[in-house]
Order: structure tokens, then sequence, then C-alpha cells
């Protein structure tokens, strides 16, 4: 089978590369913006570009697969740059695959593309996906769902599957996490005092819960689907769900409750003042976006995550400490 990763190179993709490569049924070809030192076949394409719909079908010519990954996080404060790789570009690739011909595409959506949830219980993937209006991570995700539908109206014997994972984290993805989203307003201690369970304090609203994925649980569902003709949505996410005090428990700290408001003022004010690169959209999202039920992807797939969310937490702290990375552009260590 001949799959094309766009994106290949960052977070998820390159833990896709992996799983791929330990088998003998993918042929694998990557693209994205800068390619990186690989013996997989790549083509260099922006997606953000006008003209990279030409690119784009020259290179799905023969796929049997076409697996979208890429996504643009920073710079933040340019939401029509995001927006031109994150909708515009997505647009193109899923043009370019049914000009193609291809027969099974696989988009990685998110839990932030889902609308506000119930407080007391999961919900499953017919959950809303409206997103959280103040977040421009969760409306462009939101944005391109609906023009998934669309696809999906248009073209209905290809198979579409997208997946909605919680926080995508793993070892050597620390580097792009922390230039992307912490900067450098904490320093390395503090992440190996929380790797080594020995940080003291950690201030968090209360009612924050978050659910974490590892990156190779992700590849792994994604080369089951790819081996399968499941379509539509499917949730991602290791359990247990981790609220505030149970972060607090993980790294051995004392959970001092914050008002969600106050945090945000903090984070948009630093954020405004370039102390950090995460908008306060991100904590809105991480306040409201609901608890997902993943038993579609253990019926339907098969699927149930090798990593726990604690030790997904646990491995990019280490990460963090370590000034982790890998040999690829976007994950290129500190």
């Amino acid at each position: 089978m001949r799959v094309v990763v766009v994106g290949g190179s960052g977070n998820i993709g390159t833990a896709l590369l992996r799983a791929m490569a330990g088998t003998f049924d993918f042929d694998m070809v990557g693209v994205s913006r800068r390619a990186p030192a690989s013996d997989v076949p790549w083509h260099e394409i922006d997606i953000s570009r006008a003209d990279s719909d030409v690119l784009l079908r020259a290179a799905f010519e023969t796929a049997d697969a076409v697996v979208h990954l890429a996504w643009l996080l920073q710079p933040s404060r340019n939401i029509p740059l995001l927006a031109r790789t994150n909708v515009d570009g997505s647009r193109r690739v899923f043009d370019a695959a049914v000009a193609s011909g291809v027969r099974h595409l696989v988009y990685l959506s998110s839990v932030g593309a889902y609308s506000p949830g119930p407080e007391d219980r999961a919900v499953d993937e017919s959950w809303p996906t409206d997103g959280v209006p103040s977040s421009s991570y969760s409306t462009q995700k939101a944005a391109v769902e609906r023009m998934l539908d669309l696809v999906v109206a248009g073209d209905p014997d290809m198979t579409v599957t997208r997946f909605r994972p919680g926080l995508v984290l793993q070892h050597a993805a620390a580097s792009e996490i922390q230039r992307y989203f912490i900067g450098g307003l904490a320093p390395t201690a503090v992440f190996d005092l929380a790797a080594r369970a020995k940080l003291r304090l950690l201030p968090l609203p209360s009612d924050l819960k978050l659910q974490f994925v590892h990156a190779d649980d992700v590849a792994d569902a994604i080369v089951r689907a790819l081996r399968g003709t499941v379509s539509g949505a499917i949730n991602l996410a290791a359990s247990p769900p981790l609220t505030a005090r149970k972060l607090a428990r993980l790294t051995g700290a004392v959970h001092i409750p914050m008002p969600a408001g106050a945090l945000r003022a903090l984070a948009a004010t630093s954020w405004r003042l370039r102390l950090q690169p995460t908008e306060p959209g991100w904590l809105d999202l991480a306040m409201s976006v609901p608890e997902m039920d993943t038993r579609r992807a253990l019926n339907e797939l098969g699927w149930l995550p090798k990593h726990s969310a604690q030790e997904a937490v646990t491995a990019l702290l280490r990460g963090l400490a370590e000034g982790a990375g890998a040999p690829t552009p976007p994950l290129v260590p500190r």
C-alpha cells in the first residue's frame, strides 16, 4: 500500500513513519514544507501556497491512501497566516486527494474541534464539532471538519477516517512543544523536578480535566485504520483523564486552586508582552472541551493505548528536562 503522509516531519508524523517502518505492507512517502534527512522518499511542498495543488496532485498520483497531519501552530499572533496552512492548505490536500483518485483519506482532527460539553459524562463522536470561539486553533479545526463533511458528501466511495485525539505527547516532541507553547518562561529545572515527582506547587483551576495520548499510540491507530475501511470520526485518548489534582500528584506537587479567570488574565498579559507564545484561547479550550468516550476506537479498530496518560505526560516532562527532540526541522532539539 502506497501511503503519502502530509506533515510527516512533526510530532505525530515521525511516530507514524516509525510505526510503518516496522511493517512490510506500506510504501511510505513524506510531504512537508522542509524535508528531513530520511530514507523515506520526500516531497517539499508548502501547502499554504496557492500553487501547491499541482505539486500535491503529483505526489498523490499513485497513492492508495493519504494521511493529512500538517498543522501550523505559530505564530499565534498571525491568525490569517495560520489559516493559510491549516484551513486553505487542508482544502488543497483534500481536493488533491479526490482529484488523484485516492481511496482512503485519514485526517488528524482534535478534541479541540468539539463544542463545549457536559462536565458529568464523556461524549462520543456524535457530539457537535463547532469549536470554542475564543480559540483560533479550535475554530480552525472546526472549519476543517466542515470541509471534510463536504468531501464525504461529494465522494461517497472514498473512505474518510478522521481521528480526534487528546493532547498528543512524546519524549521527542519536547523541544517543539516548548518552542510552541512554553517559550523561555519556565526554567529547565522546573521540568526536571516535575519529571522526578519533586515539584512543590502546581497552581491550576480545580475543575481542569485533560486527556492525553502518546504519539506512538496515535500512530498505531492510524496504521490500524489504513489496514481497514473504517470511516467516520474516532476519538483517541489514554486513560485516565487527568484532573489538576492528578497532575499535581504525578509531579509530586501540592495543588494550589487557581481561578480560571485569574490564570487566563495572566496568560493573556504574558502573551501580549511576548513573554510566552501561547494565546489565552488555549486555556478557554482546555476548560471547555468535553471528555471523550473512546469506545469506538476499541470496538472498530481493536485499539488500546500502550501508554497511560501519566506515562505520556512523564515522557514529555523528561524530554523537556533534557531538551529532547528529533532530526527533523519541527522537532530539532533545544
